[in-house]
């Protein structure tokens, strides 16, 4: 269009038809050489577009470049002082309606199962719980049956985003079995509509992908509107390595645990708030939670590196995680406590994932609500937990608190002002 504009205006100064004419453009009046001159730079900068979108695009039926819809940030606690996460453990996502179920009895409609279960399944706990956030701790997809990584995110991932839901998503052992790389998973999900995940922290070298911190802030008309009230830290427990010619799973680095380090060292400079830890493989010490207790199933061997790389002493070390959310075991959805930490598995959510006839689906619910002070909301008062089971009620079951703070626990008292 603009194109056609410049020539109209081209031949109503009167050069065109005299070029045309074969006539003197030296003839005609000053005027019109002058518009002219005026139409040179818009028309010159009209082609120059044209010609460089014909080399960048020679389709021009192309789809037009998506941009991301980006979640409300900073995260933040709701006006009623509380924030729910939802945690989604191993979905080991195929190709949709044409990927089958695994470990589904036949008379409970295993013929027809598909990943479309999975789907169905986490509408379903979005529209009964309303989270704030869905965390996605592995195994999203299921790299072996996956005939197309980035199709099989967008389908695994697109109740979160039809819903708007914010969402972050780290990486287990089989993502990267598909058509993508690690690093190219992790980002292209912190590139999708609503997704709050990152690569890795910028400024900081450290091993694997998707090691990131995200901070959920004061309410909207709180005192503590730009404070972060409760800390989330995701870290790439990776997939599978070589250890003195024996294979086993991957394990958090150093590099990992000096930035998280770090991490909790800057945060609590000026306030002491509670964390939440997620990544995927356990670490070896959740294995001995058999003999120490525990309250949820626990169903299988804990499947974790032969290399134990010190992550318990350094979350113990750090003080503000309360509690550790882990995936990859889909038949534990236990909770246990290491040296005051809690380790809670998410349970099997996916329907591509193994499971067990007549065990149903879970999933994990995450809540945490704020202390109410005399005239704004102030600290973190408590954490709790619950698992929803894909049933005809979507039943709740095993609430328990992770983490209360105590009333005389003066080192969390973030808010000492009067009348708070």
């Amino acid at each position: 269009m603009e194109m056609e504009a410049c020539f109209d205006s081209f031949n109503r100064t009167g050069v065109g038809p005299a070029l045309r004419t074969g006539r003197r453009v030296g003839s005609m009046a000053a005027s019109h050489l002058t518009a002219l001159v005026a139409l040179l730079p818009p028309c010159l900068l009209a082609l120059l577009l044209l010609r460089l979108a014909t080399v960048l695009d020679s389709d021009p039926d192309a789809a037009v470049p998506h941009v991301k819809a980006a979640a409300p940030l900073p995260l933040r606690f709701r006006h009623d002082g509380a924030f729910k996460i939802l945690q989604v453990a191993d979905m080991h996502f195929g190709n949709g309606a044409a990927t089958r179920c695994r470990d589904v009895a036949p008379d409970a409609g295993g013929a027809r199962c598909s990943d479309l279960n999975t789907t169905r399944f986490l509408r379903r706990v979005i529209e009964a719980e309303r989270p704030d956030l869905i965390a996605f701790t592995g195994d999203n997809i299921f790299g072996g049956s996956a005939t197309d990584a980035a199709e099989s995110l967008l389908r695994a991932i697109s109740p979160a985003i039809e819903y708007k839901v914010p969402w972050a998503a780290i990486l287990g052992n089989h993502d990267q079995e598909s058509t993508m790389t690690r690093e190219e998973l992790m980002t292209f999900m912190s590139l999708m509509d609503y997704s709050v995940s990152q690569v890795n922290p910028p400024g900081f070298w450290v091993h694997g992908f998707g090691n990131y911190h995200i901070g959920i802030h004061g309410p909207f008309g709180s005192e503590l509107v730009n404070t972060s009230l409760l800390n989330l830290y995701f870290l790439d427990s990776g997939d599978r390595e070589v250890v003195n010619g024996v294979k086993t799973y991957g394990w958090i680095k150093e590099s990992q645990l000096a930035w998280l380090r770090a991490t909790s060292q800057e945060l609590q400079k000026n306030v002491l708030a509670p964390a939440l830890a997620f990544f995927h493989i356990p670490i070896p010490e959740v294995r001995g939670l058999w003999y120490s207790g525990f309250k949820g199933q626990y169903q299988e061997g804990v499947a974790c590196s032969s290399v134990n790389s010190g992550v318990l002493g350094t979350l113990v070390s750090m003080g503000d995680v309360k509690a550790v959310l882990l995936g990859h075991d889909h038949l534990n959805d236990f909770c246990g406590n290491l040296n005051g930490i809690w380790f809670c598995y998410g349970g099997g959510f996916g329907y591509h994932a193994y499971g067990r006839p007549h065990w149903p689906r879970r999933a994990r619910i995450i809540y945490s609500e704020l202390k109410k002070g005399q005239r704004s909301w102030m600290e973190v008062e408590s954490i709790q937990t619950w698992k929803l089971l894909d049933d005809e009620k979507l039943s709740k079951i095993d609430e328990q608190v992770l983490w209360r703070r105590s009333t005389d626990d003066s080192e969390y008292n973030i808010l000492s002002r009067p009348g708070v």
